[in-house]
């Protein structure tokens, strides 16, 4: 449990949300101490000990990451690269409610491209993949954890 809170509480950190990592390290640090003292108390001198706490931590760290990804959201910045008559494609992820600002460009041997730019909530990447993968699965996409985002247009409806 305090692992798995670690995970969380680092996550929390890096976001720039310190109240809510505070109090997490708070209680992932008392679970912590409780689980030591309990260990050093102990008159076994196995090293089942070490191994059991070895897992619960692996085990804990695993979870953690799981509930990470579940349930903090955060804004995502995505770039997106297709050939020139993928225009649909715009028109695809518009209608599906993604705001999308194009720039033409060009690639290797001068060939037309699109620059696709879109800021969307982290629990749609999967959706958006699947639409752009289903019309272009040549498509280049880079995507980046955005730390700010200032007014703009974001999807609020669900998948």
């Amino acid at each position: 449990m305090d692992v798995s809170l670690g995970t969380i509480r680092a996550v929390m950190t890096v976001r720039g949300k310190n109240m809510v990592a505070t109090i997490i390290g708070f209680f992932e640090i008392t679970i912590w101490f409780l689980a030591v003292k309990d260990a050093l108390n102990s008159e076994s001198n196995s090293l089942w000990i070490v191994f059991s706490y070895a897992g619960g931590f692996a085990a804990g760290t695993y979870i953690g990451g799981i509930i990470a990804q579940k349930f903090i959201h955060t804004k995502l910045g995505i770039q997106i690269i297709v050939h020139e008559e993928n225009q649909s494609l715009v028109e695809t992820l518009r209608n599906h409610g993604y705001a999308v600002s194009v720039i033409q460009a060009k690639g290797a041997n001068d060939s037309n491209k699109l620059l696709l730019f879109l800021e969307i909530d982290s629990q749609f990447i999967d959706h958006l993949e699947f639409l752009v993968k289903s019309q272009d699965p040549k498509a280049f996409i880079v995507v980046n954890e955005t730390k700010y985002v200032q007014n703009g247009y974001f999807r609020s409806f669900s998948k």
